[in-house]
């Protein structure tokens, strides 16, 4: 068996869409999270934990960069705030993102899932430091530009091995478990490590497809059977690393992309507002972490801490070095992680962005939502629901001030500023889609979500 002294094992489990109220462990009283709720008793479970961006293109770029998005020119694609398949854009080749510096530190390093960081060749996964990528390059419900219609019709879904289309249209309600192959495998022939595994779900993305067994058990239609085959698979991963023996020496953490659209049976629980806006319920996550042996169990942080966090932490944890070169704006949450005495959050703010748009700003537990004068304290009012804007000028100054500082450094459209420090977006000439596209495949019909 490892030590707990060498450089730990990591694997990033990253759902899609996944609400703040969708575990047992966060309130949910309608899907079943019983192994997500044991990982929480068994290490920390983050209450103010947040994404850069509420939806799927930039707050990936966030997770791989350690940056807001708005600074690796992330922060909008084409249409929709997201990547879509055939798009020019994609996650810069010359950034230096988190399996990178992993693989650097001499990790094993792959990747598992949606990758949604653009799907040319330049920009795929294992041009970004992983070893190996078995996935889907975006979402289930992409399709390329084309006149708007009335009903759009899908593409052809392709199933990627590295930059190779493996199959068009997989059987969705079985790629989950082709997925958990692929992790476990990757596990098993890496238990002398280290490695770094990224497992991206499709869940809960619309449209979902849950195997039979879940579905048939779920009390919460085809949302929450995806929910418990995501607790499921999670369950599968932590014995595994229980039966090889490398569980005290491997960092798991769970957390999603941005908040739940607040339908088919998804939940922010106590939070307004969901995917795709500034509200709390757009950009607080769940986020559970376990590392038995240095995470003291059943911990409950309030400390704000981000996905952009995770790549200077796991530097440290490798023993590497961040990148001194550029601009970060994740900071090292070790500390908090392995209960530290007296560690607190390392931000003086937190800056919510929609796209290209600053829209809020958050510092201690006050937030400020800049162009509707809202000002909300967090700590008791979650919700985001009294507004004290005309009760705390002192406040609203200081948090207008913080907004100005971040507009210079990274831009705001919407009051025209372009921002000092921000990196060019990756981009090719005469991009090609990965499948072809017939207007009248029947794949799947549905108005984009």
């Amino acid at each position: 068996m490892t030590t707990p002294t060498e450089k730990p094992n990591i694997i990033l489990i990253f759902c899609d869409d996944l609400g703040y109220g969708d575990l047992t462990c966060y309130g949910s009283e309608h899907n079943r999270t019983s192994r997500l709720d044991q990982m929480a008793d068994e290490g920390i479970r983050f209450n103010d934990f947040y994404v850069p961006a509420p939806l799927c293109t930039p707050s990936r770029a966030g997770l791989m960069t350690g940056c807001y998005p708005k600074r690796v020119g992330l922060d909008y694609g084409y249409r929709n705030g997201t990547l879509f398949p055939g798009d020019p854009l994609g996650l810069n080749p010359d950034e230096i993102t988190l399996p990178r510096l992993l693989k650097d530190a001499g990790y094993a390093t792959k990747m598992v899932g949606k990758w949604h960081l653009g799907d040319q060749p330049e920009f795929l996964p294992e041009q970004h430091g992983f070893d190996s990528y078995f996935g889907i390059p975006f979402s289930n419900d992409m399709l390329p530009d084309h006149p708007r219609q009335d009903v759009y019709r899908f593409p052809h879904l392709p199933l990627l091995r590295g930059d190779r289309v493996v199959e068009t249209d997989p059987n969705q309600a079985s790629l989950t478990e082709n997925y958990l192959r692929e992790c476990v495998s990757f596990i098993q022939e890496n238990k002398d490590g280290p490695f770094f595994l990224y497992f991206a779900h499709m869940y809960v993305h619309v449209p979902i497809y849950a195997p039979l067994t879940f579905l048939q058990q779920s009390q919460n239609g085809p949302y929450g059977a995806a929910v418990e085959h995501i607790d499921h698979t999670t369950g599968v991963i932590l014995d595994t690393l229980s039966r090889l023996g490398i569980d005290e020496n491997t960092l798991v953490i769970f957390t999603s992309d941005n908040g739940s659209n607040g339908r088919q049976g998804g939940s922010n629980g106590p939070l307004r507002g969901a995917k795709g806006s500034t509200w709390e319920g757009g950009m607080r996550e769940p986020c559970i972490a376990r590392w038995p042996g240095r995470i003291p169990a059943g911990r409950v942080s309030s400390e704000v801490a981000t996905t952009m966090d995770f790549l200077p932490t796991f530097s440290r944890l490798a023993g590497v070095e961040p990148p001194t070169d550029r601009n970060l704006d994740g900071h090292d949450i070790a500390d908090i992680l392995l209960g530290g005495e007296g560690a607190v959050s390392p931000y003086e703010a937190f800056y919510y962005y929609r796209r290209n748009h600053l829209n809020a700003v958050r510092s201690a537990d006050w937030k400020l939502h800049l162009d509707d004068n809202l000002l909300y304290d967090l700590s008791s009012d979650i919700g985001e629901e009294q507004n004290l804007y005309s009760d705390q000028p002192n406040v609203v100054a200081r948090l207008n001030g913080l907004a100005d500082a971040c507009r210079d450094d990274l831009g705001d459209e919407r009051v025209g500023v372009a921002g000092k420090n921000c990196r060019p977006v990756g981009k090719v000439d005469n991009p090609k889609p990965l499948t072809s596209m017939n207007w009248t495949h029947p794949y799947m019909q549905a108005a984009y979500d």
